[in-house]
């Protein structure tokens, strides 16, 4: 396993990072995984040297994080793991159970850890932007969160670049906590964000941990144009059939599995190496509901692409709007 800076930090992650919406509740989700089905993924992923495990506290409504807590307490000592969590999307019926109040994010921390069963995550994130509620009382909340000691340090996900610029500038100016990750859109056949959030997460020093490297299972190669595919998720997975499903998404998908055929690997290995190789990313964040898809992760590890196999991967790229920051 590799490992690197999370950002301008000392926090050593690495540079694969476990998702964990994928487990939970099938009330939730009809593709989600329930615990036993759970629990081999991380005693796998810690096998094999990933101690980076992302979760949310809208994923099943919580349960993902108390899946979570369960098996890493036990397969693994709590100093070897960082752990990543986040707050914004409803976890709740009250109109206070959403979004970034101080109300909501001070109650919200400490429901995670009760369900983590943990003092402190390593990561608190903010999961999208709140339009209803000044970034200012956001920011101050955040960072009393992390004087507290119930957080190390602070994320932000997806967003527009000038909304995270205000933020690290708002929290320079007041002596905040400032975040130090962006978990961003950012896959194969969606690259927007090369546009202004990439480069000012290198200039800012931000670790960038992509979520959906794998357009959620787009890059497998097995979807239709008809928004179907082999798998449960592929089927009913509405969102992704928002992001995704243009004509050039599925050039961008062919020119990945004709690599990966050329280099006798699959189109996730392609699709995980290509992003790998991305100036600024620290580590993308991957689901698995089968273990092929976590091995294939962990082997996406070694594969080096060549600038011509770059080239030949995005030259079919076309623009696509603003996606994910919804």
């Amino acid at each position: 396993m590799e490992y690197a800076n999370l950002g301008r930090t000392g926090l050593k992650v690495s540079r694969i990072c476990l998702g964990t919406m994928s487990y939970g509740s099938r009330e939730w989700r009809d593709w989600v995984l329930p615990e036993e089905e759970a629990r081999p993924f991380y005693k796998r992923a810690l096998e094999s040297g990933i101690n980076f495990f992302d979760t949310a506290n809208s994923y099943s409504i919580g349960v993902s994080e108390e899946i979570t807590g369960r098996a890493l307490k036990d397969f693994a000592r709590r100093e070897e793991v960082v752990v990543a969590s986040k707050v914004f999307f409803a976890a709740g019926k009250g109109p206070n159970e959403r979004g970034l109040s101080r109300k909501h994010i001070m109650h919200s921390i400490d429901d995670s850890l009760r369900r983590l069963g943990m003092d402190y995550v390593d990561l608190y994130q903010i999961h999208r932007w709140d339009e209803t509620t000044p970034i200012e009382e956001t920011l101050e909340a955040l960072h009393d969160v992390v004087k507290a000691g119930k957080a190390r340090y602070i994320g932000a996900s997806s967003m527009y670049a000038w909304q995270f610029s205000k933020s690290l500038y708002l929290a320079d100016r007041h002596g905040w906590t400032r975040f130090v990750s962006m978990q961003n859109h950012y896959n194969l056949i969606y690259r927007e964000e090369e546009r202004e959030m990439m480069p000012l997460c290198r200039a800012e020093g931000i670790g960038v941990i992509p979520w959906s490297p794998m357009a959620r299972g787009f890059l497998a190669g097995n979807r239709t144009r008809d928004k179907r595919g082999e798998t449960a998720r592929s089927k009913s997975d509405g969102y992704a059939h928002e992001l995704y499903y243009q004509d050039s998404d599925f050039v961008v998908a062919d020119r990945a599995a004709e690599l990966a055929k050329r280099r006798g690997l699959t189109s996730a290995q392609i699709a995980l190496a290509w992003i790998l190789h991305q100036p600024g990313v620290t580590a993308p964040i991957i689901g698995a509901t089968k273990m092929s898809h976590l091995e294939q992760a962990i082997a996406a590890l070694d594969v080096k692409l060549s600038d011509e196999e770059r080239a030949f991967l995005e030259e079919a790229y076309v623009p696509h709007r603003v996606l994910g920051v919804e």
